[in-house]
């Protein structure tokens, strides 16, 4: 099971773990849960994978608030902060845009050294390039899963949606319950311990030019996450960037 970091201690001893981890392949892969998760809702979970540990971390925000991200690691003075900040820490994500949006405006955290997985799919496809594809769709198709390691995704995604999701009779108020429901915590751990499968998967495949398109756009995609104008539902966010079709 996953750690639920849920003190200042508790991040202290999470910053100790991520000091000095390799940077290829990637070491974190990251995703966040919430009420909304937007500048129009809240925060409640940051979901932290580490590759050369094999372990998941439940950073509770909801609890911590900007504790978590200034809480400083012993010894070397870093942050979650400045780890989320730093363009020499790769940080995978799959599509970071509300990701993003959510911490920049609730915390004002800026995003760098970030890997999108969804545009590293999208670069890699051999389909027409108009639309981006889900995790699910991702995982299912090319992160290599047995059939009974995906049955078990599926299940644990299925057991979370039904706690909260409002279609299938949920509430997202579900991610602020203290303690944190079991299976609740194991939708989470699934949402990040397959990343680095896609990651392995797309940069096998990826060109150097593509690779260059792939760093812009996710620059460009956290820039627009952070602007006054974005819309966290719009449904231009479905269509692959411009000039990629």
């Amino acid at each position: 099971m996953p750690e639920f970091v849920n003190t200042e201690s508790k991040i202290s001893s999470l910053l100790a773990k991520l000091q000095d981890l390799p940077t290829k392949p990637p070491s974190l892969y990251i995703d966040l849960e919430g009420i909304n998760l937007s500048r129009h809702g809240s925060i409640s979970i940051l979901q932290i994978y580490i590759l050369p540990l094999d372990e998941t971390y439940l950073v509770d925000i909801y609890s911590l608030q900007e504790r978590a991200f200034l809480a400083m690691a012993p010894h070397k003075g870093q942050n979650l902060l400045g780890i989320l900040e730093s363009p020499d820490i790769p940080k995978v994500f799959f599509d970071v845009r509300n990701d993003s949006d959510a911490l920049f405006s609730h915390f004002n955290v800026k995003l760098a050294g970030v890997i999108d997985l969804q545009l590293m799919q999208l670069a890699t496809s051999s389909f027409p390039r108009r639309y981006v594809s889900g995790l699910e769709k991702c995982l299912e198709k090319e992160a290599s899963l047995e059939g009974r390691d995906f049955q078990i995704w599926r299940a644990s995604k299925e057991k979370g949606l039904k706690l909260f999701d409002p279609k299938h009779g949920g509430s997202h108020e579900v991610f602020d319950i203290r303690p944190l429901p079991e299976d609740i915590k194991e939708y989470c751990v699934q949402d990040v311990r397959y990343l680095p499968r896609l990651w392995v998967q797309y940069d096998q495949k990826i060109s150097p030019a593509w690779a260059s398109k792939v760093t812009a756009e996710t620059l460009n995609r956290v820039k627009q996450s952070q602007a006054a104008t974005y819309d966290a539902k719009g449904e231009w966010k479905k269509l692959a960037p411009a000039g990629w079709w």
